[in-house]
């Protein structure tokens, strides 16, 4: 077992398809399929069940997926740390990012910067990924972590997580949710998540019943805490209210909806030394905020049992009287 074979499986259980890797990892699909078996093999156990349309993992797949993740991040952190870092790397850089990601993972990159760069300007901008793809094509950024990007040419990409998209709503009695369920619940979304979503149940034969379609996480998150919406978001979006017991975030038990975070620089040429350590830094900070278990449920959330059906709180957090 090689480290291209576990990347491979990391694609293919992350997009759900084969087809899809092999196009996203650029190889054949036939040499992709081989990997995936060279891998059953030595661990003896089927990873996926075949499916009319795409791949599904099975339990084992489940369980060694988590094992390959963290196999991976070990190798990029060993690269790290044995890089020899230039002595005075200096210059601007444009790191886009998503409303959703934003938050969670620039205050670090920010951080880490600054304590390790700190004759580098960076720049941070906001906005949706398909504009950031643009932007990035067309010059105006030089990174940007993007979520399940389209496939280009003039982009070099590097798969760093994936995370589930779940349900969040005001504290309640579910435990999780279906498709059908979902599908009958009137949700409040942005444009680019209901997008990634309906990409994703379209091949269920499924479409979400939208009661409202804005572009501000931050409107939503307010609407949630008035208790008059739900929402689809990634896991990692409104984790200080989870936490907190303020809301509930619900799986899709019966699909894979998720989001894969990708870092994309522009493929021609090779990167300045500024931007080469800024892609550095994003990676070093998702690796290390999803081992914490920024991008995983946690088993507390969602509504469980003893406390009349609300969420109780992480340990170390206090539930506001």
């Amino acid at each position: 077992m090689d480290l291209r074979a576990l990347k491979c499986f990391v694609w293919v259980a992350d997009l759900g398809s084969i087809t899809r890797a092999a196009t996203e990892l650029g190889i054949v699909q036939p040499a992709l399929s081989r990997h995936i078996q060279r891998v059953e093999g030595e661990l003896g156990t089927p990873l996926f069940t075949r499916l009319p349309r795409g791949v599904q993992l099975t339990p084992a797949g489940r369980q060694f997926l988590e094992h390959a993740r963290r196999i991976l991040r070990e190798v990029e952190r060993a690269k790290s740390e044995l890089k020899v870092r230039p002595a005075a790397v200096k210059g601007r850089v444009a790191l886009g990012l998503s409303p959703t990601i934003a938050p969670v993972i620039a205050p670090g990159c920010l951080e880490r910067a600054r304590r390790y760069l700190p004759d580098v300007i960076l720049r941070v901008v906001e906005g949706f990924s398909p504009i950031l793809q643009d932007h990035l094509i067309a010059g105006q950024l030089d990174l940007a972590l993007l979520t399940n990007p389209s496939a280009s040419a003039m982009l070099r990409f590097v798969p760093l997580v994936s995370e589930p998209i779940v349900v969040v709503s005001p504290p309640g009695a579910r435990r999780f949710y279906t498709l059908d369920d979902l599908c009958r619940e009137p949700v409040t979304v942005t444009s680019g998540i209901r997008a990634m979503v309906e990409d994703q149940i379209r091949k269920h034969g499924r479409r979400l019943e939208i009661a409202v379609e804005i572009d501000s996480i931050e409107a939503i998150r307010r609407l949630l805490l008035r208790e008059s919406a739900i929402t689809l978001v990634p896991v990692s979006a409104f984790r200080d209210e989870l936490d907190a017991g303020h809301l509930d975030a619900l799986p899709i038990v019966d699909a894979n909806v998720h989001r894969l975070l990708v870092l994309a620089t522009r493929a021609a040429g090779k990167p300045p030394a500024a931007l080469d350590q800024v892609a550095e830094i994003v990676t070093q900070e998702v690796n290390a905020l999803s081992e914490q278990g920024a991008f995983s449920l946690a088993p507390e959330w969602g509504s469980t049992r003893k406390d009349g059906g609300r969420s109780l709180p992480r340990r170390g957090t206090k539930r506001p009287a």
